[in-house]
């Protein structure tokens, strides 16, 4: 009965349709991939967890669904997508839903950078389908989705904005102590003293940066020990080839060049297995079969999620 609700129905429809046109066009193959899996995987994220009475077996609805559709590139499809829902057992908000629509996408060839510009001219190319324009008014803010958009390191974005000089700040020790000295202690999702420097930065970005991040912004290179399932950069064990995209302060996608190889993907895993035993619910689970996978060979890959 509202016609501002009904407004946002269209202009809903009318975004999902201009994604699709706009991979169409360039040759990505739609798929759908499980929604139940004997593993949640893909995400740092709490699962729902069901159970099938014709196997007697555990499972759990999808809380992403990247690591099908890595196994898609694997099997030689080099440019897919998937649209449809995920599910995460978690809290609810304005920006968080436990079940929600997400689209993630697969490109072989190319690495975050080629996965940056397709993010800002696929949002661009969407705004003008649903609004006419690229400058989209948003509770008073005008937004300007036309590309380029800005581009800053996580490290640069906390001490753009206040926080703590991570590039100074070089072990875990010296990292606990700065988030003593922030107050962060309840911020995190781990006890402090398990915590590492990349756990921190994260924090102190969300602190610091995320909410003045308006017009739209690539956020680059994060911390390794957050992000499982990204390449490193060259020269730095400490970061990798991963980016977040955020407009009015929330984030919007996140996109990365893809680990693949199996041998540093398993003591990713391996870690993050650690991690789950010290108390952190949400880390990533061993997918052996996805292991395997990457042992017959995916070639370099970049890939976006947008929820």
């Amino acid at each position: 009965m509202s016609p501002e609700v009904m407004e946002t129905f269209k202009k809903r429809t009318l975004i999902i349709s201009a994604i699709r046109e706009y991979l169409d066009k360039r040759e990505f193959i739609e798929v759908e991939t499980p929604v139940l899996s004997t593993i949640a995987s893909g995400a740092a994220a709490r699962p729902f967890v069901t159970k099938s009475n014709a196997l007697d077996l555990q499972l759990y609805l999808r809380i992403a669904t990247e690591l099908y559709l890595k196994r898609c590139i694997v099997g030689g499809m080099e440019r897919v997508y998937e649209m449809g829902k995920d599910f995460r057992n978690e809290g609810i908000d304005i920006r968080h839903n436990p079940e929600f629509t997400m689209i993630e996408l697969y490109q072989a060839y190319t690495d975050y950078k080629g996965m940056m510009e397709l993010c800002e001219n696929l949002c661009s190319y969407a705004a003008v389908k649903a609004t006419g324009s690229t400058k989209v008014n948003y509770q008073g803010t005008e937004l300007e989705f036309a590309a380029p958009w800005r581009r800053l390191t996580m490290i640069d974005a906390v001490k753009t904005y206040g926080g703590p000089d991570f590039g100074a700040i070089k072990t875990d020790e010296e990292a606990r102590k700065i988030a003593r000295e922030q107050g962060l202690e309840e911020d995190l999702k781990k006890k402090l003293e398990n915590c590492s420097r990349g756990d921190i930065l994260d924090a102190c970005f969300e602190k610091f940066a995320e909410k003045n991040l308006i017009q739209p912004t690539f956020i680059m290179d994060y911390p390794t020990d957050i992000s499982p399932l990204t390449k490193q950069k060259p020269g730095d064990k400490t970061m990798t080839e991963r980016f977040e995209c955020f407009v009015y302060g929330r984030e919007l996608g996140n996109a990365y060049s893809e680990l693949n190889d199996p041998i540093v993907q398993l003591d990713r895993f391996t870690q993050q297995s650690k991690e789950r035993e010290l108390g952190d619910d949400e880390a990533y689970q061993l997918d052996e079969d996805f292991v395997s996978s990457l042992e017959v060979g995916m070639p370099p890959t970049a890939a976006w999620a947008s929820a």
